[in-house]
């Protein structure tokens, strides 16, 4: 079956099963392997992208339910300025969790371009790094956030 959906900003069909996951419609068939797969039970949020906007765990998505609609890795360029950021700051040692802490935060910054120190943990609570990068993860955030914030005035 042809699935269309858009892909960071790009519409693409893909033949695929209704019920072949997200995750590898996007790594296998479209070659964006920036999105992990770590546990397949949406419990570490390697996989994570943005479906209109919302982060959802894409192992177990099916690709049927993102038909028409709007999807967002990590290769997006609109996430430009938090890669640069957890460059910056070195967030990541493994580098395995980042794609899914970047989506996670792009989510975060979207609506809430100014968020605490609490709300980005929050946010991220559902992200596993086993690397022990909280610390500048949590600063590489909250750099991106002032980054963006600073484009947005000009």
């Amino acid at each position: 079956m042809t699935i269309g959906l858009s892909v960071n900003g790009r519409r693409v069909e893909v033949e695929a099963e209704e019920t072949k996951p997200l995750l590898s419609v996007l790594r296998e068939d479209l070659g964006l392997r920036g999105s992990r797969f770590g546990c397949g039970a949406e419990q570490c949020g390697a996989c994570m992208v943005l479906v209109d906007g919302a982060p959802v765990t894409a192992c177990t998505r099916e690709i049927g339910s993102v038909a028409g609609r709007s999807v967002t890795t990590v290769e997006s360029p609109t996430l430009e300025r938090l890669r640069q950021a957890f460059v910056d700051e070195q967030a990541g040692q493994c580098g395995y969790c980042l794609s899914g802490i970047l989506i996670t935060a792009k989510a975060l910054l979207d609506k809430n371009p100014k968020p605490t120190r609490g709300e980005i943990a929050q946010a991220l609570d559902g992200n596993i790094c086993r690397c022990g990068s909280h610390n500048r993860i949590m600063r590489a955030v909250e750099k991106a956030a002032a980054a963006m914030r600073a484009g947005a005035s000009r």
